[in-house]
């Protein structure tokens, strides 16, 4: 009986710190992102490998590559499979906190030099 209490009590959790309205959402939500890491997974040794990288390519060139073009590639997908699985709102609020976070230590140096 605590096993299933525990188990409701994570997507309980998540319900609550992702403010979501129905314990449908939060499994559409983990569903989403399920299929973006699956997705990521199959498609990076594809690129790779058209890339023409195998165990011999240095890992930095693989690492930029990777930050590059998958990365993006994530964030659109987990989009596109949140807009199929209509959770389109979620993850674009997701996005939008992860784009300011990322050009937060820009505009904080645009600010300096201006004042």
């Amino acid at each position: 009986m605590k096993a299933a209490q525990g188990k409701g009590s994570f997507l309980e959790k998540l319900k609550e710190k992702w403010q979501l309205k129905n314990m449908f959402q939060v499994i559409m939500v983990l569903i989403v992102f399920s299929l973006t890491g699956m997705t990521v997974v199959w498609v990076r040794p594809h690129l790779f490998s058209w890339f023409g990288y195998n165990d011999q390519t240095p890992f930095v060139i693989k690492a930029i590559t990777y930050i590059l073009l998958i990365f993006p590639m994530y964030q659109i997908l987990i989009l596109v499979y949140g807009a199929l699985l209509g959770q389109f709102s979620f993850f674009w609020e997701k996005e939008k906190k992860l784009f300011r976070a990322l050009t937060r230590p820009f505009r904080a140096s645009d600010k300096k030099e201006n004042t």
